[in-house]
Formats: C-alpha cells, sequence, structure tokens
C-alpha cells in the first residue's frame, strides 16, 4: 500500500487555564505503521513541553490508538494499541509522571470521518492517529475570608452611642449559685464598667437582675437570707456596688425580674445582670 503522512494542523490551547477540564491533541501516523512519523513527533513534544508548565495542575492523560477502515479488525486491534503504546512511551521518555496516563488503548478501526475533503485516502489519513485527552483538576474553590466585626465589651457599648431603650448586658459577670455575690474574676470587671459609668455621666438607668432554674417565672432562693428574691439582691449588689464606686445613686435604680427573661442555653447566663436606658442627656423616658 502507498504511504501517506498527513499532517494536520490542530488547534489547541496551550495557555492551560487551571479553569480548563479537557483539552485534546492528535497524533498521525503513516499507513500499517506505528512509528510516529518525524513531523508529529515534533508536534507532540512542543505540546509536552507545555504540559511540563503545569504538571501539577494534571488530573489524567487518556491516549487512545485508531486505524482506518482498511484491514481485519484483529490486525487494526492490534496496531491501534500499538500506536497508543508508542505514544505513552515519548511520554514516559519525556519525564511525564506515568502515574497520570489512566488509559493507554488501542481501540481498532473508525468509520470514515466526514470533513470537507473528497479525496478518500486524506479521510483515511485522519483516521491513523492516536488521540490524547488531558483532564485538569478542578480549580480549588476560592474562599473568601469574612472580617468578623469584633464585639464590644460592656465598657466600650457604655462609652458608644446609646438611647432610651438600649439593654446592656454585663456578659463575663457572673454570680456565684444560689448568692447574690459575683465570682472575683467578675468583680474585676465589674470595676472598669464603674468607671465607664463614672465618665458617661449623662446617661441614667434601671438595673436588672435575672435568675435561671426556677419554673413559672418565680424567684430564686436566696441561701443566706432563705428568701426567694434572688434577682432583687443581685440587682441590689451591683447598684450598691457603683454607688460605693462613686456613681451618682439619682442615675439610678434596681429591679429583679426573676426568670420572665431566660436566654436559653447554659444556665449560667441567666445568672445575669444588664441595664436598661432610661434617659440620654435631654431624653427621659422614665
Amino acid at each position: 500500500m502507498c504511504k501517506l503522512v498527513v499532517t494536520i494542523c490542530v488547534c489547541f490551547l496551550f495557555g492551560i487555564a487551571f479553569s480548563q477540564t479537557e483539552y485534546t491533541h492528535d497524533v498521525y501516523f503513516n499507513t500499517d505503521e506505528y512509528t510516529v512519523p518525524k513531523t508529529e513527533e515534533n508536534r507532540l513534544l512542543l505540546f509536552i513541553h507545555k504540559l511540563k508548565d503545569t504538571h501539577d495542575a494534571i488530573a489524567s492523560i487518556s491516549i487512545y490508538g485508531f486505524c482506518d477502515d482498511v484491514g481485519a479488525h484483529t490486525y487494526n486491534m492490534v496496531l491501534s494499541q500499538q500506536r497508543a503504546d508508542a505514544i505513552k512511551a515519548i511520554f514516559s521518555n519525556n519525564k511525564i509522571d506515568e502515574s497520570l496516563i489512566t488509559n493507554v488503548d488501542g481501540k481498532g478501526e473508525i468509520l470514515l470521518k466526514i470533513v470537507n475533503e473528497k479525496d478518500i485516502l486524506k479521510i483515511r489519513g485522519l483516521n491513523r492517529k492516536v488521540e490524547i485527552i488531558v483532564k485538569t483538576k478542578p480549580p480549588k474553590p476560592v474562599v473568601k475570608k469574612t472580617v468578623k466585626e469584633k464585639k464590644k465589651t460592656v465598657t466600650e457599648k457604655i462609652k458608644g452611642e446609646l438611647k432610651v431603650g438600649d439593654k446592656i448586658v454585663f456578659e463575663n459577670i457572673l454570680f456565684k449559685t444560689g448568692y447574690s455575690t459575683v465570682t472575683p474574676e467578675s468583680k474585676k470587671i465589674l470595676e472598669r464598667i464603674a468607671k465607664a459609668l463614672l465618665e458617661r455621666d449623662d446617661i441614667y438607668f434601671t438595673i436588672q437582675g435575672h435568675v435561671c432554674c426556677t419554673q413559672n417565672s418565680r424567684d430564686a432562693l436566696h441561701k443566706k437570707t432563705k428568701k426567694r428574691n434572688l434577682s432583687v439582691v443581685r440587682a441590689k449588689y451591683v447598684y450598691d456596688y457603683f454607688a460605693k464606686k462613686g456613681v451618682d445613686t439619682k442615675r439610678m435604680r434596681y429591679v429583679g425580674l426573676r426568670r420572665k427573661f431566660p436566654l436559653g442555653g447554659d444556665p449560667k447566663f441567666d445568672r445575669r445582670v444588664e441595664i436598661l436606658i432610661t434617659y440620654v442627656g435631654g431624653n427621659e423616658n422614665q
């Protein structure tokens, strides 16, 4: 049979973007041969060179060999496999990791390709080939880092913009279970709050005491006095502490709200005190 080399300019992307999922390259062969023609080898080497630039982005390489429609099926199956093996050898010899090559298969003959060409020899030349399919890894999702707004402390809230009706929970002011006294760590925080209230002398407020672990909105039992008024005495404890630190008593009052407003979650957070702003500057609402 007459030997014929058909060189086809195949358009493919050399600028391999990580968003790309698949691209291909074809290598064409002479009739009845599996040795890669020199011109085709040069094209293949250029393709491999471009692959090396993005080697880490490659997920898999598949190599499929084909023959034209001439010849016995068994012969074509062997020849197409030999062509696929020849391409794999070139990849391996040019430092492409063999573990990336997931398929090296001979597919046998394929039907005449329908192209804008009337010469049957040229059409068959298009079918004597190896198809190379390179799949890239999916792009890593871009994780946008959200900047969390820093939570304001109680003292920062007191010094900030306030209006009548605002509530400020005294976070980290924890009471001993069953008593109106705070823990030693909480007392240090309470001192800083008192200093902030001294600086912010334009606000009036009500100190509200709360308890946990009772039913039907009842107040809790004060273990020291055996009276069921724990929310009241906790609010009064804070009131007395502020007064001792110099906060004008005309600016504040206290009230016990029993267990009317549980926060849910850990019961320790219901054993709390918060202030309700009742007056700011010239806006009084008592």
